[in-house]
């Protein structure tokens, strides 16, 4: 399998998570006000963008892991069983690090 559209898609996933957490983090600096009511309001929406960016910071990570995969060659094998991930695994979870059968597996058994 040619993986340079899974590639490009990554690479463009990536632009746009980083240009969220930039946003977010432009969101997080910015002055509150100085009424305490607000204050307080501005607080709890800092909490909720925090949390955001915490997660598009770890989406950012596994984009940049599965592009190292696409490098060094070992993008499109499970890492749990080493059988390949089925190419409409990857077509629709670009970033997959496992196969259908231990995604499934892992699901069922909570881990």
């Amino acid at each position: 399998m040619d993986y340079d559209v899974l590639k490009g898609q990554l690479e463009e996933r990536l632009a746009v998570l980083l240009a969220r957490l930039h946003k977010i983090k432009k969101d997080v600096t910015r002055s509150h006000s100085g009424d305490s009511a607000e204050q307080a309001q501005e607080r709890e929406n800092d909490e909720v963008v925090d949390a955001i960016g915490n997660e598009t910071a770890q989406s950012i990570r596994i984009v940049q892991a599965a592009l190292e995969r696409i490098e060094d060659g070992s993008y499109g094998i499970c890492e749990n069983c080493g059988e390949d991930i089925a190419e409409g695994r990857l077509e629709a979870i670009p970033e997959a690090t496992r196969c259908v059968s231990c995604a499934s597996s892992t699901r069922l058994s909570g881990k």
